[in-house]
């Protein structure tokens, strides 16, 4: 059979699912022509399929490795590399000429859809602009566009692109909760009366009305109309909470099951790699909304550290050592294979996996918030890695989730009952690293933090033996991209305003606080 007959045989076993003969006929283009992208594309999507993470891995890494003249061709490759985590061979393919010489507007876009998830935002935004420039445009476009400029620090620009998106679809509930989270707004300048009469428009079951609900909560808030502002937030987080239909117990399970492998034993060995004298980790970790953006932004102030960004780096790792895919930062399958992982591979893969990124510092930080599940696995794979975890007041830290949307991320959080199950799971997590990690988590207070922001940096910078720095504290000095919902307020100098806000809602959130204060 030639390459074109089992390129087609290939494509006919595809449409009917048929995994292993799809892969034999891809097995066999390959053969004849090894150098044939699209067909180590599709190889790895079969075998992926059939659960071999790993033989994925290595498709996609040869199709990467080959100099690309055809930008679509390129994009396919780093999708399919994003999708099994491999950023490093990603950013390679990003700065190949292709690149620089694509013209076509739609493929820009998605090229800047690519280096956004790689947390490059200077570089997406300058693609997009690119895309924009070439006569791109539609709502989701405009909205991206405008989320793009927001992490950039570019706000008034983001208005207007919101505006835009707006003015092509009024009921992009997304881009309305964006826009509502740009600024305060006043009696003489607010959105109410359009929000309420998009939210007639749409799905009432939608992430457009839940995304309108919380936009709509954020700018009565601002006109100090409280009972409005809540019954928004409450109805926007029903509609996310019928939505996601989040497992509490699942959820508890899991965060128990890593207490249970912490004493027995199972993180306690650090055998993962040694001090290379390469960079080395600050992992910042805590509940979404806990004050971990503010301290990253803080150290990255500091000559000596990067800020990497928030990075599912690690847990790829794992996965990858495992053979495992998936998407979730930990199943009940990777929980399993946990004991029998070599961790001195896991180690060493994330930091070839994370150095690209660097630009000589001695540390960098990883910031992502619910790391914190993996401080055990982190520890014995990472022996020279500082974990700090940012512990913000229950009270606080669950109306700070409960009045964010995060999308279809943490679950918990559009539900009082399951946030206080969460915090609970959390924090008795929390103290089983405590025990059986004694020394490897480093904990920062956020009310402490914000109200002497120097002795806390001054605590962190000591355990990484890096010397204090005149005005790292101040936030202002950080110009750098930040893709969190906090990336607006932290622009501003560290603050203790958000310290209380929960208490204007007390009355509401009275059964939550009961639930917090009950024995875990």
């Amino acid at each position: 059979m030639d390459v074109a007959a089992s390129w087609q045989s290939a494509q006919a076993a595809l449409a009917r699912r048929d995994m292993p003969e799809a892969r034999r006929h891809l097995l066999a283009v390959l053969e004849r022509q090894p150098g044939h992208a699209y067909a180590r594309v599709m190889l790895a999507g079969t075998v992926l399929a059939q659960g071999r993470l790993r033989e994925a891995v290595q498709q996609l890494q040869l199709a990467a490795v080959q100099e690309h003249d055809d930008p679509a061709l390129l994009l396919r490759v780093a999708q399919a590399l994003l999708r099994v985590g491999d950023s490093e061979g990603v950013a390679a393919l990003m700065r190949q000429a292709c690149v620089a010489r694509c013209d076509d507007a739609a493929t820009l876009a998605a090229l800047a859809h690519v280096l956004q998830s790689l947390g490059l935002h200077a570089d997406a935004l300058r693609l997009m602009r690119r895309a924009a420039a070439a006569g791109f445009d539609n709502a989701d476009f405009q909205y991206f566009l405008g989320v793009q400029l927001q992490f950039n620090g570019e706000l008034n620009a983001a208005g207007q692109a919101l505006a835009r998106c707006l003015q092509l679809r009024p009921g992009h509930g997304r881009a309305a909760l964006t826009r509502a989270r740009l600024r305060r707004w006043d009696a003489g300048d607010h959105h109410v009366d359009a929000l309420r009469r998009q939210l007639q428009a749409v799905n009432a079951d939608g992430e457009d009305a839940a995304a309108l609900c919380f936009a709509l909560y954020k700018e009565l808030e601002d006109l100090g109309d409280l009972d409005g502002a809540w019954d928004a937030l409450r109805q926007g987080n029903a509609v996310m909470w019928r939505r996601l239909r989040h497992d509490p117990q699942a959820d508890g399970a899991q965060h128990a099951a890593m207490a249970r492998l912490a004493a027995d034993g199972v993180f306690a060995a650090a055998d993962g790699v040694e001090d290379d004298g390469g960079a080395q980790p600050i992992f910042i970790v805590g509940m979404p909304r806990s004050g971990t953006t503010v301290l990253e932004r803080m150290l990255g102030n500091h000559s000596q550290v990067a800020s990497a960004g928030e990075l599912g780096d690690f847990a790829q790792q794992l996965r990858w050592a495992a053979d495992q895919a998936g998407r979730a930062l930990l199943d009940p399958a990777l929980l399993q294979a946990l004991p029998t992982l070599d961790y001195a591979a896991v180690g060493t893969g994330y930091l070839r996996q994370v150095r690209w990124r660097l630009d000589g510092q001695r540390r960098f930080i990883d910031k992502l918030p619910p790391n914190y599940l993996l401080a055990g696995p982190i520890a014995r794979a990472l022996p020279q890695a500082l974990i700090v975890y940012v512990r913000r007041d229950p009270m606080a830290v669950c109306f700070s989730n409960y009045r964010a949307m995060f999308g279809d991320s943490y679950g918990y959080s559009y539900d009082l009952d399951a946030l206080a199950a969460h915090h609970h799971a959390h924090a008795q997590l929390m103290r089983a690293w405590r025990r059986e990690l004694p020394g490897r988590v480093l904990e920062i207070e956020y009310e402490a933090m914000v109200r002497d922001p120097d002795a806390a940096l001054a605590q962190v910078l000591g355990r990484c033996g890096l010397a204090v720095e005149q005005g790292a504290s101040d936030l202002t000095r950080n110009a750098a991209a930040t893709a969190t919902l906090s990336s607006v307020q932290v622009r501003e100098p560290v603050h203790a305003r958000n310290v209380e806000e929960w208490r204007r809602y007390a009355d509401r959130l009275a059964p939550l606080r009961e639930r917090l204060q009950a024995p875990g």
